[in-house]
């Protein structure tokens, strides 16, 4: 008994230091970064704003959501705050600025975050489709995966097709070096990441597991995962050379060891540093690597963030 407080009195004293050093890296060296002023006026259409004969699909800093159908997981105030990391529905998200989903499903198709359960991934698609007819120019990176320990839901690459197959963009490598505008009135890419049944093949309507990567790291210290992912946005080829997608999540992960198992609590640790990242990623010679930052309880000032980068980047500026 008496070791098992002891290491929790370290795991705290480690989550109390990490959270100093970035409060004090924040102090020492700020959130500045090119064109960081910038604030679209209606983020619903942010793209279009931005003019989508002007922006190449590898000049985007794309904001995204981490399990983004979670907002209604689990039994409220008994499970859920254990798995939600989201808030707001789908479409919110979207209306809000989101341009990255990350959607999990089990056999039956439904949304699960482990073992705790939310509604039919149909509810995605329909607000899915919902922000796309409502809007003209905004192009979405949808990624589909069957979540860990279960298996694909049957046929679930032939549903994608039928039920989304007028938006879809096939997947090609000259994608990334296209504009907005030359992809449409073609909306989604659609990243499909089964764990048994064959990957999407190339040049069909979905896109293969090989064309999203991240480097995730299961930790509930905010500063050990700032820097891990600094480390490996290094190691990344710009976004100019890529023929993939890579996103840096800023979020942290309740561990079991640990008495705060709530996801809210948890990742504000890093939450408030979005900006301060992509500062130090100017600062350490990366920034040309960042492409999708995604966010648990995605807001405003995330979506701006991301947008005002991408029109540095659009402007030469960045």
């Amino acid at each position: 008994m008496g070791a098992q407080v002891s290491a929790q009195v370290e795991r705290r004293k480690s989550i109390s230091t990490e959270k100093k050093s970035l409060v004090d890296l924040k102090q020492t060296v700020g959130s500045d970064f090119p064109g960081c002023d910038y604030r679209p006026s209606d983020r619903k259409n942010w793209m279009s704003g931005l003019n989508p004969d002007n922006i190449r699909i590898n000049q985007i800093v794309w904001p995204g959501t981490h399990d983004s159908a979670t907002n209604k997981i689990g039994i409220p105030l008994v499970t859920r705050p254990f798995a939600q990391c989201q808030s707001l529905s789908i479409y919110d998200q979207l209306k809000t600025g989101a341009r990255v989903l990350d959607i999990r499903v089990q056999e039956d198709r439904r949304i699960c975050h482990g073992i705790l359960l939310s509604y039919s991934v149909d509810v995605v698609i329909n607000d899915v489709k919902r922000f796309l007819e409502e809007t003209s120019s905004e192009i979405i990176i949808l990624e589909i995966r069957t979540e860990f320990g279960h298996d694909d839901p049957p046929d679930f690459d032939k549903y994608l097709e039928d039920q989304l197959g007028e938006y879809l963009i096939h997947h090609d490598d000259q994608v990334f070096n296209r504009t907005i505008s030359e992809l449409l009135p073609k909306r989604v890419i659609c990243v499909w990441k089964p764990r048994k049944t064959p990957q999407p093949k190339a040049g069909g309507p979905l896109w293969g597991p090989g064309h999203l990567k991240d480097n995730w790291i299961d930790t509930d210290l905010p500063s050990t995962k700032f820097e891990s992912n600094i480390k490996h946005l290094g190691e990344q080829q710009p976004v100019a050379n890529r023929k993939h997608f890579y996103r840096v999540e800023n979020t942290v992960t309740p561990q079991a060891d640990n008495p705060v198992l709530c996801v809210k609590p948890v990742t504000d640790r890093i939450h408030p540093y979005a900006r301060m990242f992509i500062a130090q990623c100017f600062a350490r010679g990366v920034a040309d690597r960042l492409q999708i930052f995604s966010s648990d309880f995605i807001d405003e000032d995330f979506v701006d963030a991301c947008v005002a980068l991408t029109k540095a980047r659009v402007e030469g500026k960045a």
